[in-house]
């Protein structure tokens, strides 16, 4: 485990500052900057610890914030039991303004704190997530999804006078509109998906058995946490390994864990020591995955340009060859410059695969194939065969 190589970070350590809206007020001159404190628990109040934090220096934030539940008594089920709800001091705020101030200054901090190109994700309820949006794009966040986080099994409706809550929402957002080379493991996402895209709604029970954290009694550790696939995914879909992962809410370490098991670096921040300790324990026993399980996939978009014409010039399709259509039509044929001639119109694999389709547009390369061995193959298999052997 790192630490943090400066006299200020014992003070942030022992500092126990309630996260309320009522927050101290800025310091009329910067706070020292420390050296990022990489795979650390800085035991504090959050807009304190991230103050000290240096800029750009993290890839992506994981914020799972205080939802300001507004319960006003206790929760009972039909048989009049106890709920066991959450109804810590830390989720307590004396109004909507005191809560928005309290989003407004974290936020601002954190995007501070993002690379150019970082991403945040942020999770919340109908008590909040709309308030957090609002104060994402106040601050100059572009949002680029919501993502609907539906629990296979949620908690029912007790009193009956409500829908079954049964989703949690995230918002996916860059730190604005020109950021634009943020990650995103787009075809990765669509492989594991049995190569359809991924969507923006996410089938994830709540966390329970083996994985849910206990305490010293058997009671839940933390009310709120956040099944290790959710992180998984948010993880896989938006870093790489050795990615830099803040978390300004740590509670039982759900980020931390997904994070020391994928290869990628945290910093978190948690306000309560018995929650920090309970993190601590569950990082220190996870098993890093070896590097073959966890590298990040070439993006499509990141591999060598190979026109049509390099195919041509192999001999993968020779000139004065045809690609046959679909239809029984006659096909297109393969002239020696690498272009299409489907009278009267000669032009690009692109061009040429619209045109006889009447769209606007066409991926040349999966829509016209050519015979090889006896059967008919993509010829994005020819582009793929000259990557492989580095030529093109």
């Amino acid at each position: 485990m790192g630490t943090l190589r400066t006299a200020a970070a014992g003070a942030v350590a022992r500092k126990q500052v309630s996260r309320t809206g009522s927050t101290a007020p800025a310091p009329r001159t910067l706070p020292t900057r420390e050296i990022l404190a990489l795979d650390e628990i800085i035991v504090g109040d959050c807009i304190e610890a991230l103050r000290r934090m240096p800029s750009e220096s993290v890839d992506l934030v994981f914020a799972d914030p205080p939802y300001n539940l507004q319960l006003e008594g206790a929760l009972t089920r039909p048989d009049q039991s106890l709920v066991d709800a959450v109804d810590d001091d830390w989720d307590k705020f004396a109004s909507f303004a005191s809560y928005d101030a309290f989003t407004r200054n974290w936020l601002a901090e954190a995007r501070r704190i993002m690379k150019p190109n970082a991403t945040l994700w942020v999770i919340g309820s109908y008590h909040n997530i709309f308030r957090v949006g609002a104060s994402l794009q106040d601050l100059g966040f572009w949002i680029l999804n919501d993502i609907v986080w539906r629990k296979a099994n949620p908690m029912p409706n007790f009193r009956g006078r409500r829908f079954t809550n049964a989703h949690e929402t995230l918002i996916w957002a860059s730190k604005g509109p020109q950021a634009k080379r943020y990650t995103f493991h787009y075809e990765a996402l669509k492989a594991g998906n049995d190569d359809l895209q991924m969507r923006s709604d996410w089938l994830f029970p709540l966390c329970t058995g083996e994985e849910r954290m206990k305490d010293e009694a058997g009671r839940k550790a933390h009310p709120t946490q956040k099944p290790e696939a959710l992180l998984g995914r948010v993880l896989m879909a938006a870093t790489n390994p050795g990615d830099v992962v803040l978390d300004p809410f740590f509670g039982s370490g759900t980020t931390g864990a997904v994070a020391r098991r994928l290869g990628r670096r945290f910093v978190g921040i948690e306000r309560d020591e018995t929650y920090a300790a309970v993190a601590r324990r569950r990082i220190a026993a996870v098993e890093p995955l070896a590097n073959p399980a966890i590298a990040a996939p070439p993006a499509k978009r990141a591999e060598r340009r190979i026109p049509f014409l390099d195919v041509v010039e192999a001999g993968l399709v020779g000139p004065g060859g045809r690609l046959p259509r679909p239809s029984r039509r006659p096909g297109a044929l393969v002239r020696a410059g690498g272009t299409l001639h489907v009278p009267p119109a000669v032009g690009s694999i692109h061009k040429i695969g619209a045109l006889v389709q009447g769209l606007p547009a066409c991926n040349g390369w999966t829509f016209w194939h050519a015979e090889r061995q006896s059967r008919r193959v993509a010829i994005d298999s020819f582009r793929a065969e000259l990557r492989a052997r580095g030529e093109g």
